[in-house]
Protein backbone atom coordinates (compact mmCIF):
# COMPACT_ATOMS: atom_id res chain seq x y z
CA UNK A 1 0.00 0.00 0.00
CA UNK A 2 1.10 3.60 -0.88
CA UNK A 3 2.37 5.27 2.16
CA UNK A 4 1.07 8.41 0.31
CA UNK A 5 -2.96 7.96 0.64
CA UNK A 6 -5.06 11.25 -0.91
CA UNK A 7 -7.28 13.11 1.74
CA UNK A 8 -9.76 12.12 -0.13
CA UNK A 9 -9.24 8.43 0.91
CA UNK A 10 -8.59 9.56 4.56
CA UNK A 11 -12.15 11.65 4.40
CA UNK A 12 -13.87 8.61 3.42
CA UNK A 13 -12.23 6.40 5.84
CA UNK A 14 -13.34 9.24 8.58
CA UNK A 15 -17.42 9.86 7.08
CA UNK A 16 -17.33 5.86 7.21
CA UNK A 17 -16.26 5.25 10.99
CA UNK A 18 -18.34 8.54 11.82
CA UNK A 19 -21.55 6.75 10.68
CA UNK A 20 -21.21 3.66 12.16
CA UNK A 21 -20.24 5.47 15.24
CA UNK A 22 -23.86 7.30 14.97
CA UNK A 23 -25.33 4.30 14.46
CA UNK A 24 -24.56 3.11 17.92
CA UNK A 25 -26.23 6.28 19.10
CA UNK A 26 -22.96 8.09 19.38
CA UNK A 27 -22.28 11.66 18.16
CA UNK A 28 -18.73 13.30 17.41
CA UNK A 29 -17.11 16.63 17.70
CA UNK A 30 -13.50 17.38 17.95
CA UNK A 31 -11.86 20.68 19.24
CA UNK A 32 -8.49 21.96 20.36
CA UNK A 33 -9.52 24.55 23.47
CA UNK A 34 -8.05 22.34 26.23
CA UNK A 35 -9.59 24.07 28.58
CA UNK A 36 -12.79 23.30 27.94
CA UNK A 37 -11.93 19.86 27.02
CA UNK A 38 -10.32 19.69 31.07
CA UNK A 39 -13.80 20.87 31.84
CA UNK A 40 -15.41 18.39 30.26
CA UNK A 41 -13.57 15.68 31.33
CA UNK A 42 -13.37 16.54 35.23
CA UNK A 43 -17.20 16.74 34.91
CA UNK A 44 -17.72 13.17 33.08
CA UNK A 45 -18.62 10.83 35.88
CA UNK A 46 -16.27 7.46 35.90
CA UNK A 47 -13.42 9.04 33.58
CA UNK A 48 -10.26 8.83 35.41
CA UNK A 49 -8.09 12.53 35.71
CA UNK A 50 -6.47 13.70 32.20
CA UNK A 51 -2.49 12.97 32.83
CA UNK A 52 -0.20 16.07 32.54
CA UNK A 53 0.03 15.23 28.38
CA UNK A 54 -3.13 17.25 27.78
CA UNK A 55 -3.37 19.74 30.67
CA UNK A 56 -2.88 23.02 29.71
CA UNK A 57 -1.54 24.11 32.63
CA UNK A 58 1.06 21.50 32.38
CA UNK A 59 1.75 21.30 28.40
CA UNK A 60 1.80 23.15 25.40
CA UNK A 61 -1.00 22.01 23.39
CA UNK A 62 -0.93 24.24 20.07
CA UNK A 63 -0.25 20.55 18.37
CA UNK A 64 -3.16 18.60 19.82
CA UNK A 65 -7.10 18.50 19.49
CA UNK A 66 -9.28 16.14 21.62
CA UNK A 67 -12.61 14.13 20.32
CA UNK A 68 -15.93 13.76 22.82
CA UNK A 69 -18.31 11.64 21.80
CA UNK A 70 -21.94 12.23 23.18
CA UNK A 71 -25.18 10.06 23.43
CA UNK A 72 -28.97 10.70 21.78
CA UNK A 73 -29.30 13.31 25.11
CA UNK A 74 -25.93 14.97 24.99
CA UNK A 75 -24.32 13.11 28.20
CA UNK A 76 -20.15 12.69 27.60
CA UNK A 77 -20.54 8.80 26.70
CA UNK A 78 -16.75 8.78 25.07
CA UNK A 79 -13.22 10.96 25.35
CA UNK A 80 -9.80 11.04 23.56
CA UNK A 81 -7.09 13.24 22.77
CA UNK A 82 -3.86 13.46 20.36
CA UNK A 83 -0.87 15.71 20.14
CA UNK A 84 1.78 15.22 17.73
CA UNK A 85 5.88 16.27 18.81
CA UNK A 86 8.88 16.74 16.42
CA UNK A 87 11.37 14.28 17.35
CA UNK A 88 13.66 14.09 14.47
CA UNK A 89 16.50 15.11 16.87
CA UNK A 90 15.67 12.63 19.27
CA UNK A 91 13.33 9.36 19.97
CA UNK A 92 10.58 8.43 22.32
CA UNK A 93 12.38 6.98 25.04
CA UNK A 94 14.40 9.69 25.54
CA UNK A 95 10.67 12.01 25.01
CA UNK A 96 9.56 9.79 27.40
CA UNK A 97 12.24 9.44 30.67
CA UNK A 98 12.91 13.31 30.15
CA UNK A 99 9.36 13.94 31.31
CA UNK A 100 8.73 16.06 27.82
CA UNK A 101 5.91 13.69 26.78
CA UNK A 102 3.70 14.86 29.86
CA UNK A 103 5.15 18.32 30.80
CA UNK A 104 6.60 21.35 28.89
CA UNK A 105 8.67 22.11 31.29
CA UNK A 106 9.64 19.27 33.37
CA UNK A 107 11.83 20.92 35.79
CA UNK A 108 8.91 23.73 37.00
CA UNK A 109 6.23 21.68 36.21
CA UNK A 110 6.55 18.21 37.26
CA UNK A 111 6.42 17.34 41.11
CA UNK A 112 9.10 16.33 43.37
CA UNK A 113 10.48 12.60 42.62
CA UNK A 114 8.80 12.11 39.11
CA UNK A 115 10.00 9.78 36.80
CA UNK A 116 9.72 7.60 33.90
CA UNK A 117 11.64 4.65 32.89
CA UNK A 118 11.27 3.65 29.34
CA UNK A 119 12.26 -0.40 28.85
CA UNK A 120 10.44 -1.03 25.39
CA UNK A 121 13.67 -1.40 23.15
CA UNK A 122 12.18 -0.01 19.86
CA UNK A 123 11.21 2.86 21.32
CA UNK A 124 14.81 4.01 20.80
CA UNK A 125 13.94 4.09 17.01
CA UNK A 126 10.39 5.63 17.26
CA UNK A 127 12.25 9.00 15.66
CA UNK A 128 10.73 11.97 13.69
CA UNK A 129 7.12 13.45 13.42
CA UNK A 130 5.71 10.98 16.21
CA UNK A 131 1.64 11.19 17.38
CA UNK A 132 0.51 10.08 21.32
CA UNK A 133 -3.06 8.58 21.19
CA UNK A 134 -4.25 9.00 24.62
CA UNK A 135 -6.56 9.92 27.00
CA UNK A 136 -9.32 6.87 25.48
CA UNK A 137 -12.35 6.32 27.33
CA UNK A 138 -15.57 4.96 26.87
CA UNK A 139 -18.72 4.52 29.26
CA UNK A 140 -19.85 1.41 30.35
CA UNK A 141 -22.69 1.00 28.42
CA UNK A 142 -21.33 1.74 24.99
CA UNK A 143 -18.35 -1.50 25.82
CA UNK A 144 -18.99 -4.95 23.87
CA UNK A 145 -20.31 -3.10 20.62
CA UNK A 146 -16.90 -3.23 18.95
CA UNK A 147 -16.90 0.49 19.18
CA UNK A 148 -12.97 0.76 20.20
CA UNK A 149 -11.47 0.14 16.71
CA UNK A 150 -14.32 2.76 14.90
CA UNK A 151 -13.43 5.56 17.60
CA UNK A 152 -9.54 4.91 17.38
CA UNK A 153 -9.86 5.01 13.66
CA UNK A 154 -11.22 8.10 13.61
CA UNK A 155 -8.18 9.61 15.83
CA UNK A 156 -6.02 7.79 13.38
CA UNK A 157 -7.95 9.37 10.30
CA UNK A 158 -7.54 12.96 11.90
CA UNK A 159 -4.35 12.62 12.97
CA UNK A 160 -3.11 11.50 9.45
CA UNK A 161 -5.03 14.32 7.87
CA UNK A 162 -3.58 16.97 10.41
CA UNK A 163 0.09 15.55 10.75
CA UNK A 164 0.76 12.44 8.13
CA UNK A 165 3.23 11.09 11.55
CA UNK A 166 5.81 8.47 10.67
CA UNK A 167 4.31 6.76 14.11
CA UNK A 168 1.73 6.72 16.50
CA UNK A 169 1.41 5.42 19.92
CA UNK A 170 0.22 5.14 23.07
CA UNK A 171 0.47 4.01 26.51
CA UNK A 172 -1.46 1.40 27.82
CA UNK A 173 -2.04 -0.58 31.24
CA UNK A 174 -1.55 -4.59 31.11
CA UNK A 175 -5.52 -5.24 31.38
CA UNK A 176 -5.66 -3.65 28.07
CA UNK A 177 -3.34 -5.98 26.33
CA UNK A 178 -4.86 -8.72 28.52
CA UNK A 179 -8.33 -8.27 27.29
CA UNK A 180 -7.78 -7.49 23.33
CA UNK A 181 -8.49 -3.99 23.98
CA UNK A 182 -5.64 -2.85 22.58
CA UNK A 183 -6.00 -4.99 19.05
CA UNK A 184 -9.20 -3.90 18.79
CA UNK A 185 -7.91 -0.38 18.74
CA UNK A 186 -6.05 -1.35 16.02
CA UNK A 187 -2.22 -1.44 17.19
CA UNK A 188 -0.19 -4.31 15.71
CA UNK A 189 3.20 -3.64 17.96
CA UNK A 190 3.21 -4.13 21.35
CA UNK A 191 6.13 -3.89 24.11
CA UNK A 192 6.21 -3.97 27.99
CA UNK A 193 7.26 -1.41 30.29
CA UNK A 194 7.03 1.70 27.59
CA UNK A 195 6.71 3.52 30.66
CA UNK A 196 7.34 3.11 34.02
CA UNK A 197 5.64 5.88 35.34
CA UNK A 198 5.65 7.66 38.36
CA UNK A 199 4.17 11.18 39.78
CA UNK A 200 3.94 11.33 43.30
CA UNK A 201 1.97 14.55 43.29
CA UNK A 202 -1.01 13.53 41.14
CA UNK A 203 -0.78 9.89 42.94
CA UNK A 204 0.36 8.24 39.34
CA UNK A 205 1.94 4.90 39.56
CA UNK A 206 1.91 3.31 36.18
CA UNK A 207 3.95 0.14 34.40
CA UNK A 208 2.20 0.71 30.93
CA UNK A 209 2.77 -1.09 27.21
CA UNK A 210 4.10 1.15 24.64
CA UNK A 211 1.81 0.04 21.71
CA UNK A 212 2.21 1.90 18.11
CA UNK A 213 2.11 1.96 14.57
CA UNK A 214 4.24 2.89 11.80
CA UNK A 215 3.60 5.25 9.01
CA UNK A 216 3.01 2.47 6.51
CA UNK A 217 0.74 0.65 8.94
CA UNK A 218 -1.50 3.25 9.36
CA UNK A 219 -1.40 4.18 6.09
CA UNK A 220 -2.72 0.57 5.05
CA UNK A 221 -5.18 0.77 7.98
CA UNK A 222 -6.51 3.40 5.91
CA UNK A 223 -6.71 2.89 2.88
CA UNK A 224 -6.91 -0.98 3.25
CA UNK A 225 -9.67 -3.07 2.16
CA UNK A 226 -12.31 -2.86 4.44
CA UNK A 227 -12.48 0.65 3.92
CA UNK A 228 -13.85 -0.29 -0.08
CA UNK A 229 -16.86 -2.91 1.22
Amino acid sequence: MDENITILEVSKYICLLDGIAKKSGMHLKMGDNFEEYIDITTNTIGKPPTYPTFRPDCSRLESAFWIVGQDQSGKVAHVQALRVNDLTATNLAEHLESLKAFYADPESRAGSGSSCACRAPTAQNISGIVAYHGDLWLRDDFRGQGLPSTLAGIGFGLAWAKWSPDFIYALVPTWLIEKGIADQYGYLNREAQGAVLNLPDRSVEEDDWLIWLTRGELSQLIGGTWLRR
